[in-house]
């Protein structure tokens, strides 16, 4: 089987969307000591919450990896590190009960609904372009407008609806975990924890998306900037006469009409 070459689809990705944060490479290792053999690792040796991981690599470039001793409870659970077990249910729908939810029955039904990576040893996340392992997920942050044409390049062929998710607080559920256990996009609105922990700006969404996808998504955008639509998308406002624009887009249609 060819080698991806992640570092050239990561900077065709970047030039069609004009990214400002490069896409990260997610793994979920069984044994910790494969930790080591990965190049350049940086092992996290304090406690964290898992949306800060991405934020160290997104800006800095950093490999990092982290074990279970490194997050609480719901982090380690939802993103690969820890069985899910009655204790922790207990303690997160509790938690949850005093914060997000009205009581600790609405907390448990959050609780039921949100996917979690199953539980190995380590987890480790880089840079995409560096290529240093074969990712199980890729999570990209764009904002809505970059997003809305990443989609679209991911339906230019072999169409789908995409369905989306959004479980309240956690959304490393919504997006890695969902997209992990479920091999689809996921497209999440970054919680609050990822925004005030994680440096997600206000403007930012976050996607997952399966290792697989990367070079369909790749080539759908630049058949799209091929056709004249890409980003950055042109403001026309309200008050112009749209015809000259929809007539070089849907010439046919516009015909008809």
């Amino acid at each position: 089987m060819a080698k991806i070459d992640w570092a050239g689809l990561t900077q065709e990705m970047e030039r069609l969307l004009h990214l400002k944060a490069s896409p990260v490479a997610y793994k979920r290792l069984e044994r910790v000591e494969k930790l080591d053999k990965i190049p350049g690792v940086m092992r996290l040796d304090r406690r964290a919450s898992f949306c800060q991981v991405p934020a160290m690599v997104r800006p800095m470039g950093l490999t990092v990896g982290a074990t279970r001793d490194n997050f609480g409870e719901r982090c380690a659970r939802i993103n690969g590190l820890a069985p899910t077990t009655e204790k922790q249910v207990a303690w997160e729908a509790e938690s949850f009960a005093n914060t997000w939810f009205a009581n600790v029955g609405e907390a448990r039904k959050q609780m039921a609904a949100y996917p979690v990576v199953p539980a190995g040893e380590a987890l480790v996340l880089s840079p995409l372009a560096a290529g240093k392992f074969e990712p199980d997920v890729i999570l990209i942050y764009a904002n809505p407008a970059q997003m809305m044409l990443l989609m679209n390049g991911l339906q230019f062929k072999d169409y789908e609806r995409f369905q989306f998710f959004f479980i309240g607080e956690g959304s490393c559920a919504d997006g890695l975990a969902q997209c992990y256990t479920s091999g689809k996009p996921a497209l999440a609105i970054p919680c609050l924890a990822e925004r005030s922990f994680g440096a997600v700006t206000e403007d930012e969404l976050v996607m997952a998306l399966p290792p697989g996808m990367m070079a369909k998504a790749v080539e759908g955008l630049q058949a799209l900037q091929a056709r004249g639509i890409g980003y950055p998308i042109m403001y026309l406002g309200p008050l112009c006469d749209p015809s000259p624009v929809l007539m070089q887009i849907y010439p046919e249609w516009w015909e008809r009409r």
